[in-house]
């Protein structure tokens, strides 16, 4: 795995599948509730390079000291792409996933000590009894030689609790502490609402377990019974993003309803109201509270209405684009557009929308390069991947 001349077979990557639904089709425009709109236009302050193309791609992992980066689609492949050679080779080993509606394999990211041990976290979702189904963490090692790639000893660490009915709301992105000690996992509230608000589930929150995904010591509920032990917060959604900033804070993003996309200064303990209050509205047309001082729960620091349909979140912290180190940027489905927004502390404010060329398209998942480049999927059949760096 430690070589850097590993010989990878060319794979032609071929599009053919219909699009995960998880936002409104079609483009948005996006308001915050920091009063500043995110600025508009076709001109763009980088160069986009297109690289490949994929099938539904979900996540983008770059696999420290190596020339790879690893590459999911949400139908079920896995593939390790040398970035040196262009070339790649598809997984073995991948778990089987349940593919419907936003189902499939999703997120992928490095364990602290995979300089040491190639181990890797991936998520998906698996099938459970009577048509139900729920997100799964799995940890493994990606091993890359010279007779292809695998993934070896996956064993699952994480669960959805319980399994439901549906195809919606896994949400299952991960990301690691700065420290190295936690893993933290979205979790959906499968369309069902009701359990973002129940502890005797997993469901509707943001967990915060050891790195071998038992529950953390100290999480806000950890006097009550299992599942409540892995609890850091509650009343989410759909939170498809997941990031820390440069002084550790924890920000999420995730979806709305009609309206009210959210980003989130993740809070231990807090409860961030779904779906008690929303700055959106219920398909129905039914009307939901918005968030109001006093009202016991979380607000957002930015808030979408419209919708953009956040799919992804990355804070950079790279030297590519020193004037935005520290910034955080989501990939918007229905919003079709790259955001970018200013975080000063644990305020932050819309600052740009990108959505010229191939960012004016689904984007799905973000990814900063070892070199401080910006990395983008597109989402859906034929998703490209692109490269963002200095220039014009």
């Amino acid at each position: 795995m430690r070589a850097r001349t590993l010989a990878l077979a060319a794979a032609l990557v071929l599009a053919g599948c219909t699009t995960a639904t998880d936002g409104p089709a079609g483009p948005a425009t996006a308001t915050s509730g920091s009063a500043t709109s995110p600025a508009g236009g076709n001109s763009l302050p980088f160069q986009v390079r297109e690289v490949a193309s994929y099938d539904q791609p979900w996540a983008m992992a770059f696999l420290p000291g190596t020339p790879y980066a690893a590459i999911t689609e949400r139908g079920g492949a896995l593939f390790v792409r040398d970035l040196e050679s262009d070339r790649q080779v598809e997984v073995d080993g991948v778990p089987v996933v349940q593919v419907a509606g936003q189902g499939g394999l999703g997120d992928i990211i490095v364990a602290p000590s995979f300089e040491q041990d190639q181990r890797v976290y991936l998520s998906w979702v698996e099938p459970g009894d009577a048509g139900t189904s729920g997100a799964a963490v799995g940890l493994g090692r990606l091993v890359v030689d010279e007779s292809g790639a695998r993934l070896e000893n996956l064993n699952v660490i994480w669960r959805q609790v319980p399994k439901v009915g549906g195809d919606g709301h896994f949400a299952h992105r991960l990301a690691i502490s700065p420290d190295e000690r936690y893993l933290f996992v979205t979790s959906g509230e499968r369309q069902q609402e009701e359990p973002a608000q129940d502890r005797s589930t997993n469901l509707g929150k943001i967990l915060r377990l050891n790195v071998d995904g038992t529950p953390a010591a100290g999480n806000p509920f950890s006097d009550e019974p299992y599942p409540a032990t892995e609890i850091w917060s509650l009343g989410h959604r759909n939170p498809l993003g997941l990031a820390f900033d440069r002084s550790g804070r924890l920000w999420n993003s995730e979806m709305g309803p009609q309206g009210g996309d959210e980003l989130n200064l993740v809070v231990a303990g807090a409860n961030y109201g779904w779906p008690r209050v929303s700055n959106g509205s219920a398909y129905s047309g039914a009307d939901i509270p918005d968030h109001a001082a006093g009202d016991g729960f979380q607000a957002p620091t930015v808030w979408w209405t419209p919708s953009v349909s956040p799919g992804s979140l990355m804070i950079y912290t790279g030297s590519a684009f020193p004037e935005w180190r520290g910034d955080a940027f989501v990939g918007a489905l229905s919003g079709q557009s790259l955001i970018r927004v200013d975080l000063d502390g644990a305020s932050a404010t819309v600052a740009e929308r990108f959505a010229g060329g191939d960012l004016g398209a689904r984007l799905r998942a973000l990814a900063q390069g070892p070199d401080g480049s910006i990395w983008v999927l597109q989402d859906g059949s034929g998703g490209k991947l692109l490269q963002l760096t200095p220039g014009t």
